[in-house]
């Protein structure tokens, strides 16, 4: 994975580098982004630019030895950990390296639920296991086989948990050369044990033209279908490779039949399209609605307080917001945005859909329709 090939963070890009060149390489490193954001990605193509034998100016060469394999993950001094969907105690990520390998080369900006799919994964959780750490050791413990350094990516090394103190050591005081590169998504899950031994890397969302262009230049979208891709995704390229398939806003339809019934208090019809619409689309796709929402809900927000230059969103739905900021307020918007975001908390947490999207069906009743904000908020 070269720098070139990763979509955007051309700064960051450039300080990676800079560390490379000027010999200020830290041990061991966190990179901490959102999901699609390409952190994953920066890590090999950093730990590629590192072991590089003919390095450029701005990237690794991508054609010396190390490079290609590099290219392919079968560098020898190259390591990967990550959750995986243990059967047995004593097993370790190895056993899935080929089905890794496969996965990131086909998508190098994948989220966990990408990863999942890739596994027969059942109903296990993901974890790295204890036997994974001790793997970890003992790969590490061994000399490099052809690069000056070993390098080690752990990808989302929330789901360590306790088993992350066997490594601590390790982390601390590593072999001479070898480089911990942590690619997480929610520093808040990690051990602080761990955090305080590594320095941080912090990898941004990408900007939404960003993955307009990325969507129009490398999968041949129209700009329409890539702004529409893009508007749902907000910046996670995973959510947008999710998307490419499908041949329509399904969300833009659902949510103006949902908002018409919420604005006329049609509790009848509110329970119904519940049942038939939203109760089928299965947990990602319900939350997928709901950050199209709230992103719609934002797009009307500035509609509403005429900052028109800033907003994104084109022809029918631009047409809609419009009409929708002409009769509602910024209060009411903050609320509505701050109970889909409630709501998706609670669907990642699995509780049960029927009920949370008919409780934030009637608490935008009451919002849109009766003027009434819920009990908790600011605005009451």
């Amino acid at each position: 994975m070269q720098f070139k090939n990763i979509v955007g963070h051309q700064q960051l890009k450039e300080r990676l580098q800079a560390t490379v060149d000027e010999n200020r390489v830290s041990h061991a490193q966190l990179f901490l982004g959102p999901e699609g954001s390409g952190s994953l990605a920066l890590a090999v193509a950093y730990a590629q630019y590192l072991n590089c034998q003919n390095k450029r100016h701005d990237d690794s060469c991508g054609r010396c030895s190390s490079c290609v394999k590099y290219e392919k993950l079968i560098h020898p001094d190259l390591h990967f950990s990550f959750p995986f969907f243990a059967k047995r105690k004593e097993d370790t990520a190895a056993l899935y390296m080929e089905e890794w390998r496969k996965a990131f080369l086909m998508n190098p900006y994948m989220g966990l639920g990408f990863w999942r799919n890739q596994l027969d994964a059942e109903n296990k959780q993901a974890n790295i296991n204890i036997a994974e750490a001790h793997d970890i050791i003992k790969k590490l413990s061994l000399k490099s086989f052809e690069s000056d350094y070993k390098v080690l990516i752990m990808w989302l090394p929330e789901y360590l948990d306790t088993q992350g103190n066997a490594l601590l050591k390790l982390i601390e005081e590593p072999p001479a050369k070898t480089l911990f590169l942590l690619v997480c998504e929610n520093q808040d899950k990690i051990l602080n044990t761990i955090i305080s031994r590594t320095q941080l890397v912090n990898v941004h969302k990408l900007p939404h033209q960003q993955v307009v262009d990325f969507l129009v230049t490398e999968k041949q979208l129209d700009s329409k279908r890539a702004n529409e891709i893009a508007f749902i995704a907000d910046g996670n390229l995973q959510s947008a490779w999710d998307q490419l398939n499908e041949e329509n806003n399904a969300n833009f339809d659902l949510l103006i039949r949902w908002l018409r019934r919420i604005v006329t208090d049609s509790g009848l019809q509110i329970i119904e399209l519940i049942e038939s619409d939203f109760s089928k689309l299965g947990r990602e796709n319900q939350k997928t609605f709901l950050i199209y929402t709230i992103n719609m809900f934002r797009q009307i927000l500035l509609l509403q307080q005429h900052l028109g230059q800033m907003v994104f969103i084109q022809g029918e739905e631009r047409t809609f917001a419009q009409k929708f900021a002409e009769i509602t307020s910024l209060e009411k918007l903050q609320v509505a945005i701050e109970l889909c975001e409630k709501t998706h908390y609670s669907v990642e947490r699995n509780a049960n859909p029927k009920i949370l999207f008919l409780d934030l069906s009637l608490q935008l009743v009451l919002l849109f329709k009766y003027n009434t904000f819920p009990q908790g908020t600011q605005y009451i």
